[in-house]
């Protein structure tokens, strides 16, 4: 690597923004991970600019970006995104783009510093994410950006950027690595780089424990910007894998165990590394005040979901009764948004949880809340019935529920709790994910609806607890 990755210094961003600023709007909201899709970009202000290669005599120039996009407010509750959000970008610059890289333009800058060069995403491009790797391989320290590792990292590994992604870009080093670079970010502790650190710590072989990790010092306030951790060579999907078994016909259920186990391995993992809390009346009351509130604003915003309103109120209203007779439940950090596209199986059949980041839409406070792990467990079993109606033939609700249950049995081989015996906050919660999911298909998917709405009517049916 060449010493402009350690002698880079912060560039004037102003000039460099302006500059790029009219491509961006147009480039940006094509994007699958800008989350503020459906609203206009009115501008863009500049958190942050790092140059980590200087454009000399034309060649190769590389900049990191933190910019806040500014769109207007949404006026619907539960948006994706709110007005003011940061994105991270990582610009190539360049004379002109090589044929390979057409994939990444972003287009030709006609004014400013940058003018008559031609702008790209730089993650298309080895070069790039070759200084990226060096930084966090040296520790470098570039401007406001600081580079950690826990390990050693091997200088010679060839990038590669995965295509497949959507919330986030993640990039391949001969795999050895994979590097998950952040999009939308924000200010504070991420739970992405933070719980797998602590489950490293407790020596939790269910996640790939983070090998290094990119951040960013923004007027004293850190901002995590990426992980690089093992990649798991030959690894399947959870989502595709469920999908292709179902098509063939095969049983999943051997695996939705194995699954149940390795969530609950990581639960158990959680619950030794980091405090955990009782919840009691007030606090569940407020969760089902919660929940009630989100129905209200789905409801409005769908109304396909009017009919079964009230069915769905009482999944809540058992929760807010069971906590006033005093019951209690133990809440725990947790994964935050599992389902089986958060889930790796390696070739010898073990199961890994990846992407600890949480729902992204919700605000990092709440990401990072103790709560109780049936929600883990409910994102799961709704995933199961998402995949009984994708897998391109008709819908298999005794494979959804033959999954469900073993997943419920494998949670409790490892934790000595099975989910299922305690129904009212599981009813609670897999309502109000599916209610969550309703408002999403109809906003992005609108054929998608019925998968949800099959699961509201189960859900509001009298004999769904």
């Amino acid at each position: 690597m060449p010493e402009a990755v350690t002698r880079s210094v912060t560039v004037g961003g102003p000039g460099l923004l302006a500059s790029v600023e009219p491509l961006l709007r147009e480039w940006m909201p094509r994007q699958r991970w800008f989350a503020g899709k459906g609203r206009p970009v009115t501008g863009f202000s500049l958190v942050a600019a790092t140059e980590l290669l200087p454009v000399v005599d034309g060649k190769l120039g590389l900049y990191h970006l933190l910019v806040r996009a500014q769109q207007p407010s949404a006026n619907v509750s539960g948006a994706a995104s709110h007005p003011g959000d940061c994105y991270q970008l990582l610009i190539g610059v360049r004379e002109a783009l090589p044929p390979r890289l057409a994939p990444a333009l972003i287009g030709h800058v006609h004014e400013g510093p940058l003018a008559g060069r031609t702008v790209y995403e730089a993650l298309y491009d080895t070069r790039p994410a070759e200084v990226i790797l060096e930084a966090l391989r040296t520790q470098a320290r570039i401007g406001g950006l600081r580079f950690e590792r826990r390990e050693e990292i091997r200088p010679d590994l060839v990038p590669r950027l995965v295509t497949a992604e959507q919330s986030n870009s993640s990039v391949v080093y001969g795999d050895t690595f994979i590097l998950k670079l952040l999009r939308r970010v924000v200010p504070g502790v991420n739970p992405d780089l933070e719980l797998p650190l602590a489950l490293a710590r407790e020596g939790c072989p269910r996640v790939p424990p983070p090998t290094a990790w990119m951040t960013a010092q923004v007027d004293g306030e850190p901002y995590v910007l990426g992980v690089l951790q093992p990649f798991v060579q030959g690894a399947s999907d959870g989502w595709e894998l469920a999908l292709r078994e179902l098509a063939k016909g095969e049983d999943f259920s051997a695996e939705a165990r194995a699954l149940g186990r390795a969530t609950a391995e990581v639960h158990t993992a959680l619950a030794r590394a980091l405090p955990t809390a009782t919840l009691g009346h007030t606090q569940m009351q407020s969760m089902a005040a919660g929940m009630t509130e989100r129905l209200e604003a789905a409801a409005q915003a769908v109304p396909a979901l009017g009919p079964y309103v009230p069915g769905l109120h009482s999944a809540f209203e058992a929760l807010a009764d069971l906590a006033a007779e005093g019951h209690t439940w133990t809440a725990q950090r947790i994964h935050g948004d599992l389902h089986l596209g958060q889930c790796l199986r390696s070739p010898s059949g073990e199961w890994w949880l990846i992407d600890f980041e949480g729902e992204p839409a919700k605000p990092l406070a709440e990401r990072r809340m103790a709560q109780p792990v049936v929600r883990d467990v409910a994102g799961m079993l709704r995933s199961f019935d998402y995949a009984a109606h994708s897998a391109g033939g008709p819908p298999a609700p005794e494979w959804a529920a033959a999954c469900r249950a073993a997943y419920c049995t494998g949670y409790a081989e490892v934790s000595g709790v099975d989910p299922r015996t305690d129904p009212v906050l599981l009813r609670a919660c897999e309502t109000d994910k599916a209610i969550y999911e309703v408002v999403y298909e109809a906003r992005h998917r609108p054929d998608w609806l019925p998968v949800p709405l099959s699961a509201v009517r189960r859900l509001a049916g009298p004999d769904s607890v």
